[in-house]
């Protein structure tokens, strides 16, 4: 759908400059999504692995975030043996929905509800990141959590519309079960993709 270079806005690796690509197509349909222009991956022609990679390169980064959309709906095992190739560090951005594919340095996993994630992405993600809508959250965050290795970096992220409701209810949680940690879109402070 697109690649930028931009500052990782969430997560475990907020502030760090990224080169993303996001791939269009997504079957999860989040209502609160903020990139519901990929959903439809018809309106995403198809590009060639080569010449993203190319673009890639372009750029001082040596992380490169793979996005969405739902990055899954595709078999990128190509796009991260190329990316590899050129010493490329390579994330990943899934809600775990689809069968994993890949070689990635770092995942992270946003379960949904909607579409709940394959059981093979449990023990391979380095970070699940649960976006919390309201108060029922918080026990699919826990859910999702006893899936995960117990090294996973474990983080609650206020959906972008409702932050300022939940943002109270996210810092209690965290400070009474503080294994969890809180996540911003910080990059939506900073007024950058």
């Amino acid at each position: 759908m697109e690649d930028f270079y931009t500052i990782q806005g969430e997560g475990y690796h907020t502030g760090k400059a990224a080169y993303f690509l996001r791939i269009g197509g997504c079957d999860v349909g989040c209502y609160w999504c903020d990139v519901k222009e990929s959903w439809n991956p018809k309106l995403h022609p198809a590009t060639d692995v080569e010449e993203i990679v190319s673009r890639t390169l372009a750029n001082p980064s040596k992380t490169v975030v793979v996005t969405g959309g739902e990055p899954l709906m595709y078999n990128l095992d190509r796009l991260c043996s190329l990316l590899h190739s050129h010493g490329q560090s390579v994330h990943l951005e899934t809600s775990g929905s689809h069968p994993f594919t890949g070689e990635f340095d770092w995942i992270c996993l946003s379960p949904k509800r909607k579409s709940p994630p394959m059981p093979e992405i449990f023990p391979v993600a380095n970070e699940l990141k649960v976006i919390v809508f309201d108060e029922t959250d918080f026990e699919w965050a826990e859910e999702n959590a006893a899936k995960v290795s117990n090294d996973c970096f474990l983080c609650l992220q206020p959906e972008w519309s409702r932050s300022s409701v939940m943002m109270p209810l996210i810092v209690d949680y965290v400070q009474q079960h503080p294994r969890w940690n809180v996540s911003l879109q910080t990059h939506k402070f900073m007024h950058i993709p």
